[in-house]
């Protein structure tokens, strides 16, 4: 493998690795508060030992997402330092920003939070969660109007041969970022929701607490629908703006080769020949990617092909056709997930609402492992929106191959690569272990502890 392919691996890895934590930490803590509220606003216990309960399991997930988040920033100087060179006075804005404001106030008030415990007024506590909360969306706010920046730079002027940021505002108000925050964010309270949905059902399956987690269980359910509801909408924004900023990732999520008929018809299904640069064994749906992208039924959507001819015309000569199979197949894992989501929450709210929620032992089983439906869903998502950009770092300015740090050699990058992994796996397997712990104990701990001298949230706080 070559320095650039190392560079790239290591790269994605790390980021899909961040990325598990992230989602769950917003729409977790997202969770807590809506229990919290539930608590202090109706002075029911039981939602004080839910949100004790999910508390617990989300500082365990804050403090492992800190600490695989920290190599990201490490490796633009390390591994791309000619894109950091070339764009540093635009990217490092926001992410500076993320650092000294989002995560700052996120940190604060969840210190606040823990140690608020019966020392502060109900209220006053209320509002550091949600605080905490708020925090967490501006973090992700920030990070992606750095990212929206890569998939479509706005507020900048070329100078001295970089990039430098001339209009604050314009980065703010990208329109990639005005349709990828929304999305990303249904995603990750989605993430929450079903995580809380299937430790509930676990514990509702193990007769722990049956009436307590079906209260979490219900609230996880609604809170799923809501954010399933925002994602596909969400997405079909994503979709239609792809048409007007990157038509070649729209494209090739869509296996289009040659420009589409009037109207257009979208692919369920087809085996793609990267080689022929054709399709075989397609099954399409008619109309349907007319309306994605057009909010219409008719208008043509313009193919591989054809694009590839106005890149070399606009960019010089090159391949500017991304990686079909990958971009095609994750957008569809991600929709499809998206589906299930949406409805095994309709289903979850139907046998709650006619009461059948205990007998229904194998839709408790799937709803354990729908667990892992939305981490597998925002991991085709950024694969799709990172791979389906190739071969542009900053599209239309910096293609990766020129990002890539020049001194940076395969022993270095094979050895961080290695290391990276075992600690990940490390951090993996440690995470999984704190998880089971902690669900297995159930709620009852939490009032086991309450006569100890030592808050249990002030003990955790200070082994994590």
């Amino acid at each position: 493998m070559s320095v650039l392919e190392l560079a790239r691996l290591q790269f994605g890895s790390t980021t899909i690795f961040h990325f598990l934590f992230v989602p769950l930490s917003i729409g977790l803590v997202f969770m807590v508060a809506i229990m919290e509220t539930m608590y202090v606003f109706r002075n029911n216990e039981k939602y004080k030992k839910l949100t004790k309960f999910f508390g617990h399991l989300f500082l365990i997930n804050f403090a492992v997402g800190v600490v695989t988040g920290i190599l990201q920033e490490f490796q633009f100087g390390m591994n791309w330092s000619e894109y950091s060179r070339f764009v540093g006075d635009v990217f490092g804005a926001p992410l500076a920003i993320e650092a000294l404001l989002a995560f700052f106030m996120e940190s604060t008030f969840l210190g606040i939070w823990i140690f608020g415990w019966d020392r502060l007024p109900k209220k006053v506590h209320l509002m550091s969660i949600w605080l905490v909360f708020i925090g967490t969306l501006m973090s992700a706010f920030w990070i992606l109007a750095a990212n929206s920046f890569m998939q479509e730079p706005v507020g900048f002027t070329i100078r001295n041969g970089r990039a430098e940021m001339n209009d604050f505002f314009a980065i703010v108000k990208n329109p990639q970022l005005l349709v990828e925050f929304p999305h990303t964010i249904a995603g990750a309270l989605a993430t929450g929701a079903l995580f809380v949905a299937g430790v509930s059902a676990y514990k509702i399956l193990k007769k722990q607490e049956i009436e307590l987690f079906k209260k979490s269980f219900n609230l996880a359910m609604v809170a799923a629908l809501i954010s399933g509801i925002g994602i596909a909408f969400s997405g079909h924004a994503q979709a239609k703006h792809l048409m007007e900023s990157q038509p070649m990732k729209m494209a090739a999520s869509e296996g289009i080769w040659e420009d589409s008929g009037d109207p257009a018809s979208w692919m369920l299904f087809g085996l793609i020949d990267t080689k022929n640069k054709e399709n075989k064994y397609e099954i399409e749906i008619p109309y349907l990617l007319s309306y994605l992208a057009y909010e219409k039924f008719e208008g043509k959507v313009p193919g591989m092909n054809s694009l590839q001819e106005k890149y070399e015309k606009l960019y010089g000569p090159g391949n500017y056709i991304p990686p079909v199979k990958t971009t095609f197949w994750s957008f569809r894992i991600m929709a499809g997930s998206g589906m299930v989501m949406i409805m095994m929450s309709l289903l979850g709210l139907y046998y709650s609402y006619r009461k059948k929620l205990d007998s229904k032992k194998l839709f408790l089983k799937a709803s354990i492992l729908l667990i892992s439906l939305p981490f597998i869903a925002n991991t085709a998502g950024w694969i799709m929106t990172e791979i389906g950009r190739q071969p542009w770092t900053v599209f239309g300015l910096m293609t990766t191959a020129a990002s890539v740090s020049p001194n940076v050699s395969k022993g270095s990058l094979i050895f961080s690569l290695t290391t990276f992994t075992a600690m990940y796996a490390i951090l993996a397997a440690v995470l999984v272990y704190l998880f089971v712990k902690e669900i297995k104990k159930g709620t009852n701990h939490v009032v086991a502890e309450k006569a100890s001298t030592v808050d249990p949230f002030e003990r955790e706080a200070s082994i994590l």
